[in-house]
């Protein structure tokens, strides 16, 4: 919902001209993305698929356990990968023949739809180094004072691909960035499943231990710079704005209650007797204590 909320609000600024110099100058501003159904498609389809067979653990985990999954993609984009593989090989199904002759036609649109979808589900890897690098050269390049020395159309290329990277970021955290209650279940959602990992021995920390200075620098230094970098984009209009305001005012709810929220939450699990594997398994095999016996005498 966030995705579509999105594109549709992406907009020029106000012009006075003719009707077809607007409809250029529209796609001139959008960076060809208001006349490029392709690539509205494929950002619709990225969200959908980007999280399809989610393991409920990050990929470093996934790494850690030396999963199949973890080899096969070797050890790069575990999660994001699988589902990328898993989405198009149900769509390269007969049954969905129709879908893929509307979508392209030609073997240089099928590569370019493919190229699209992987780029943009890869972009919500957010935790890997090598592709984070890559992002913020890219939005260096793009939007740097000084020329960049590229063709017009490799520039406007680079600019579509930051809008559409960070739409979908913003998409897949937009919770942070939407009215107070719909942050907390989605927050309360998100500890859920990763307290359920460490309550089955799939992470080596107790996430409740964190979860409250955690999510105060995931606003300080991910959703708030992030929220901004939509308004730097120029494209999305109040959009960027109100996703901004709402980004800073959970921040402050956040810093006012989120330790009780957290105390709530565990509080949860305890009440149904649940306690982490490494616990169990402790208690279970405790020996019987050892008693000293007095030196057998010769």
């Amino acid at each position: 919902m966030s995705v579509m909320k999105l594109l549709s609000r992406i907009v020029a600024p106000e012009m006075t001209t003719t009707q077809s110099d607007s409809d250029e100058a529209l796609h001139d501003h959008t960076y060809g993305i208001t006349s490029d159904p392709m690539t509205q498609f494929a950002v619709a389809l990225s969200a959908l698929i980007h999280d399809v067979d989610h393991p409920g653990v990050p990929n470093t985990q996934l790494i850690k356990e030396e999963t199949s999954l973890a080899a096969v993609y070797h050890n790069k984009s575990v999660a994001e990968q699988n589902s990328v593989d898993l989405a198009w090989d149900l769509l390269m199904d007969d049954s969905y023949s129709d879908l893929r002759n509307t979508i392209y036609a030609t073997k240089a649109e099928f590569l370019r739809f493919r190229q699209l979808v992987v780029n943009i589900v890869l972009a919500t890897d957010i935790m890997d180094k090598d592709l984070g690098a890559l992002r913020k050269g890219r939005w260096n390049r793009a939007f740097s004072e000084q020329a960049s020395g590229d063709s017009p159309e490799d520039d406007v290329n680079r600019k579509a691909t930051i809008v559409m990277e960070h739409l979908i970021q913003a998409s897949d955290v937009a919770h942070t960035m939407q009215h107070w209650h719909i942050y907390r279940k989605w927050n309360h959602r998100l500890f859920m499943e990763m307290y359920e990992a460490y309550l089955a021995g799939r992470a080596d920390k107790d996430p409740s231990k964190n979860w409250y200075e955690g999510e105060k620098g995931f606003f300080d230094f991910y959703i708030i710079p992030l929220a901004k970098k939509l308004k730097d984009c120029g494209v999305f209009g109040v959009s960027s704005d109100e996703y901004l305001q709402y980004a800073v005012q959970n921040r402050k709810e956040w810093e006012s209650k989120g330790q009780q929220l957290v105390a709530e939450m565990i509080d949860s699990f305890k009440k149904e007797g649940r306690v982490p594997a490494q616990t169990k398994e402790l208690t279970q095999a405790t020996p019987e204590p050892l008693i000293l016996k007095e030196k057998a005498t010769l």
